[in-house]
């Protein structure tokens, strides 16, 4: 594998993008290949075999194109599809999985929030993930039905946006949680209008940076990091319209490329 290979991100659509802001920051001359199957999103309403067919369908788009790496950057497609992946293929896959225990070894109230696709909650790695670090922990698990079109469609502060956030956070609000973990990577663009719902003492925790560092670890560990001070390739490809992946990279748009394509 050359280390002037690409690191390859998917999601089942823009909200990925979130992830890959966090690897560029940490990884900044590294070459990098976005799949945003924004056709399929969300994956969170979807069989756990459509999801492990449409993962499968990424990661071998992503190997066509010589990446080094795979980055599942979707919560859902990690907690159905990542095993099946890795059994699949020889080259290193990170996933992204719901911060759950760093909210559980922080909370002081006992209680917190979890905000996340169907996919995601229903899924076995997920309830063995929360089983494992929430015992004496209160959890509101609230799925965040709507919300991923709005952000697909870039309505971030749209008056439906709000309204359906307020709906989803007010059992957690009355609850009294004190951290509200993102379980899907589309979230994070959320977070300013989650803020001003949510009380002010509400921590609100995403994977991306933690995902990001993996990256980084397993890249170091194999010897493939890219040599430093090297002008990297930036590329997005969406098989749905590139308008809000225009939007959300906006503070990107002189170094990325972004792509319509069929895949």
């Amino acid at each position: 594998m050359d280390k002037k290979s690409p690191i390859g991100i998917f999601d089942s659509g823009v909200g990925g993008s979130s992830i890959w802001q966090e690897i560029h920051k940490l990884l900044p001359f590294e070459n990098t290949i976005y799949l945003a199957d924004s056709k399929n999103a969300p994956y969170g309403n979807k069989s756990a075999e459509e999801i492990t067919t449409l993962s499968i369908k990424n990661v071998e788009k992503l190997l066509s194109v010589d990446c080094k790496i795979i980055v599942v950057a979707c919560n859902t497609a990690t907690t159905n599809a990542i095993a099946t992946l890795r059994e699949k293929h020889k080259v290193p896959i990170v996933g992204i999985e719901p911060a759950i225990k760093h909210a559980a070894v922080q909370t002081t109230s006992k209680r917190i929030g979890i905000l996340a696709t169907k996919g995601t909650l229903s899924s076995a790695l997920f309830s063995k993930t929360a089983k494992e670090f929430t015992k004496d922990i209160s959890v509101v698990e609230i799925i965040g039905e709507g919300l991923v079109h709005l952000i697909e469609a870039g309505k971030l502060e749209s008056p439906e946006m709000i309204s359906l956030l307020k709906k989803h956070t007010k059992p957690m609000i009355d609850a009294s949680i004190d951290y509200l973990v993102l379980g899907c990577s589309h979230y994070p663009y959320l977070i300013p209008q989650l803020k001003k719902i949510l009380p002010e003492n509400v921590k609100i925790i995403d994977s991306g940076e933690a995902v990001a560092r993996q990256t980084k670890t397993v890249l170091q560990c194999l010897n493939l990091l890219r040599e430093e001070n090297s002008k990297p390739n930036l590329q997005f490809f969406t098989n749905a319209e590139t308008d809000t992946l225009k939007f959300l990279l906006k503070e990107y748009a002189e170094k990325i490329s972004i792509e319509k394509i069929d895949f």
